[in-house]
């Protein structure tokens, strides 16, 4: 592992990845754009910068994991790329198509190597080491990243020599997590009209046909309404949703179910009760919508 690294973006998903890191006892600088996000770091080791550009400044390699476009747009301007030259930032982050085409043109710019290697997998798993991460960039720099990315990650997947290929994986996969939800929402409030126990039916769905971790772990969120604190809450449900709706208008592809979808995640984000749940809380549309029809 390089001796020197840096992390940009101290969410909820980047704090877990950045406190993975800092057990590894690597030197570790941080930044986030809102303040007190690094405490904790700080108390692990980290430590914490003033600005982007003095994390590139300290480190070799450099990951970031940042909510959206907006975000990343702003973190990675001309003045923080000044410090950025020979150094590599890893874009761990779900963003666009088109922003990470602009990303990658600013780092060439700039001198310095950019991979994207968007994360699979909630915080939990991140703390444990055991995210699946998909990257795509020039092969040496893949190979110059994989040590660290061995760190927080059981598997890294390799699609491509175009960042932006490993963003659409993301998109995608981010897409079939939405229908999950959809599906479970559907299933579980048509077995709960007809008095059966949405817990054995999950217990029973996830046994005989769907054992994979979105119906296991999602399944058991929704049977349970256990939708706070949000892991993943729906305003970037719907972010993700855009991201999409944005990748097919651009690829010429067809998502005829995605305008429903995006109706579910309205109506949760309008919905003071809902807001600001988990993602998995568009199942509750659904649920009281044959009721609010009676």
């Amino acid at each position: 592992m390089a001796t020197r690294i840096g992390f940009i973006g101290l969410g909820t998903m980047g704090s877990a990845m950045a406190l993975r890191l800092a057990a590894t006892g690597t030197e570790l600088r941080v930044w986030n754009r809102s303040p007190g996000k690094a405490e904790e770091l700080v108390t692990a080791g980290a430590i914490e910068c003033g600005s982007v550009a003095e994390v590139f400044e300290g480190s070799d390699i450099v990951l970031s994991m940042l909510a959206n476009d907006a975000a990343a747009d702003a973190a990675f301007d001309q003045t923080a790329l000044a410090q950025a030259s020979g150094r590599l930032h890893v874009n761990m982050a779900t963003i666009s198509l088109e922003m990470s085409r602009e990303l990658q043109r600013r780092h060439t710019a700039a001198g310095a190597g950019y991979l994207a290697a968007p994360v699979l997998g909630r915080p939990n798993v991140a703390a444990a080491g055991q995210l699946n991460i998909v990257a795509a960039g020039e092969a040496a720099l893949v190979d110059l990243a994989e040590p660290v990315l061995g760190e927080l990650g059981k598997r890294v997947w390799r699609v491509g020599e175009d960042p932006a290929q490993a963003n659409l994986v993301k998109i995608g996969v981010n897409y079939n997590l939405i229908h999950a939800l959809q599906a479970l929402g559907e299933s579980l409030s048509l077995v709960e009209h007809g008095g059966v126990d949405s817990q054995t039916f999950v217990d029973i769905l996830t046994d005989a046909a769907f054992t994979g971790s979105a119906y296991v772990g999602y399944g058991g969120l929704i049977a349970q309404r256990n939708y706070r604190p949000a892991a993943f809450p729906v305003a970037l449900g719907l972010k993700d949703l855009s991201l999409a709706e944005q990748a097919a208008a651009e690829l010429g592809a067809a998502l005829p179910t995605a305008p429903a979808i995006r109706s579910m995640f309205g109506e949760a984000l309008a919905d003071p009760d809902l807001t600001d749940g988990d993602w998995s809380i568009i199942a509750e549309v659904i649920r009281r919508g044959p009721r609010a029809a009676d």
